[in-house]
């Protein structure tokens, strides 16, 4: 059922709620979309909220897999495949589309509620810049790791709000770990000869941010030293 009650607001509006039952019974794949919520697995639910005959109608879709029908093959392509976008950088959104898929059709809205896991932070440079760059990515909602190749510093009790302390070479450990567009890469080490080897590395994968501190002469020498070992 989809309500619409003046909100109250000092500057107007509407609100819109769809309110629907969920069970084992409605709702047979709730069991699998809980259990890749608990396994950290990208999974979202699209439900046609507004539509004459399909109304209700959901399709739940991963990255690799879809289940449920909105009734039309050519639908269910055409939203899965608008979902797995939405999935893939975290976002939940509506759709508005045809009967049959169309888009640029308003037919349908369709309500896509992703749940993904935290995107990564990588934090390289166990410095008290960093004990900063933590909190904040922690506010934000990034899974935070700090990694630093000396012992002394990288210490869970140096940075408690970290999800993960490693004592490793970064330029060694990030090809090790996912990389995806939602991941925010920043470099605080400060020394070209951490620097250098991980940037050369950071800027061959596909994350979405890279950030490297350092005044203006350390920049310029950093892409000079990279010019040298050739990155894009």
């Amino acid at each position: 059922m989809t309500t619409r009650s003046p909100w109250g607001s000092p500057v107007g509006g509407t609100l819109e709620v769809f309110v629907e039952r969920i069970d084992a019974e409605s709702f047979p794949e709730i069991a699998a979309v809980a259990q890749s919520v608990r396994d950290g697995e990208a999974v979202a639910i699209a439900t046609v909220i507004a539509g004459r005959d399909v109304l209700g109608q959901r399709i739940v879709v991963w990255l690799d897999r879809a289940s449920c029908s909105l009734g039309s093959a050519r639908l269910d392509a055409a939203v899965t495949d608008d979902v797995r976008g939405l999935l893939q950088q975290g976002r939940s959104a509506t759709l508005h589309m045809g009967a049959d898929g169309e888009r640029r059709m308003e037919d349908l809205t369709i309500f896509v509620e992703s749940f993904a896991p935290p995107p990564d932070m990588y934090v390289f440079g166990a410095t008290d810049f960093a004990s900063a760059v933590v909190g904040i990515g922690k506010y934000l909602g990034y899974r935070v790791t700090v990694c630093d190749a000396r012992p002394i510093f990288a210490t869970k009790r140096r940075f408690p709000g970290a999800d993960e302390v490693v004592v490793d070479w970064p330029h060694r450990w990030l090809p090790t770990v996912p990389v995806s567009p939602r991941t925010v890469i920043c470099v605080l080490t400060h020394d070209p000869k951490f620097d250098v080897p991980l940037l050369e590395v950071a800027l061959r994968t596909d994350a979405g941010y890279i950030g490297a501190m350092g005044s203006r002469r350390t920049h310029d020498d950093r892409l000079d030293r990279l010019r040298e070992v050739g990155p894009d």
